[in-house]
């Protein structure tokens, strides 16, 4: 990785953007496949390209790496063609890890997957969740404060499990439209205290904690959010996010951000993308 790619640099607001190396956790798309549907991008009927899949993965866990960014691999398991979404197999928050439990039948065997792949590489303060919530595609760390999504899969009393286990805020927000139906389909964690989201995807309610909480943050038009542009992950200065979401990407450069465009369309049939593919695994 070239060190300029690492210097601090300016947005229009005066703030330096600096990215900062992170520890990512994902799994290749070995068993991909759409032999099912379990939300509305879901089509068995549509082909899937498994080496395409496999090839789009790889491009992403490369750009990471280039970054100067962490990727470590849990090995895809046979039956669990959605085992490639890592972000859903668990929350990791200050070294400790509260475990996946799926709402579909489906995808329940990949909760205890991902905690047993921690438990077998040193982490030590694990939680079997009582309540289903499935992983960081609903709980997103901004600061010290965990943005918890409800509506279509995690159950709203998962979010105080997740509080007491963490101890930190939790602050629910409910999803209501079935397009959007985990918390980082429609909104993305940009910095510190810094969101990017499509108010759409949220009830009214839920839209005015959003305003109050981040009243500058960067909205995404309905054509951006379609292309899947909020399921994107910062590291303060790279956010990598599709390709296709070009105002998104025009609305981060404003804001002082490097936004890299990526291609992962093949995954996009199941309903995910870059943020879907990546569990970031929040230090101690």
């Amino acid at each position: 990785m070239a060190e300029p790619r690492l210097a601090p640099r300016p947005g229009r607001s005066g703030r330096e953007r600096v990215a900062r190396p992170r520890r990512l956790l994902m799994c290749p798309p070995v068993h991909f496949d759409v032999t099912y549907s379990i939300n509305p991008w879901m089509d068995p009927q549509q082909p899937v390209d498994g080496g395409l899949a496999l090839a789009q993965w790889t491009s992403l866990r490369n750009l990471y790496q280039e970054l100067g960014h962490t990727v470590e691999v849990i090995e895809p398991l046979p039956g669990l063609p959605d085992m490639v979404f890592a972000a859903n197999g668990a929350t990791v928050v200050d070294g400790r890890v509260l475990g996946a439990r799926f709402r579909n039948v489906q995808r329940t065997a990949e909760g205890p997957a991902y905690l047993a792949w921690f438990g077998e590489h040193g982490w030590t303060d694990l939680h079997w969740p009582e309540h289903i919530n499935e992983g960081a595609g609903d709980y997103l760390v901004v600061g010290r404060t965990l943005l918890a999504g409800t509506g279509f899969r995690t159950d709203p009393r998962s979010h105080a499990e997740a509080q007491e286990f963490f101890g930190l805020p939790v602050v629910g927000l409910t999803l209501v439209n079935p397009q959007f139906y985990h918390l980082d389909t429609a909104l993305a964690v940009l910095s510190e205290d810094e969101v990017m989201y499509y108010p759409e995807a949220f009830s009214p309610g839920s839209q005015a904690v959003l305003r109050e909480m981040f009243p500058d943050a960067v909205l995404a038009t309905a054509e951006d959010a379609a292309v899947f542009g909020l399921n994107a992950l910062s590291d303060g200065r790279h956010v990598l996010l599709p390709e296709a979401a070009v105002q998104l990407h025009q609305r981060l450069r404003e804001r002082g951000f490097e936004p890299i465009g990526v291609d992962l369309t093949e995954l996009l049939k199941a309903g995910g993308s870059v943020k879907c593919c990546t569990l970031e695994l929040h230090p101690r």
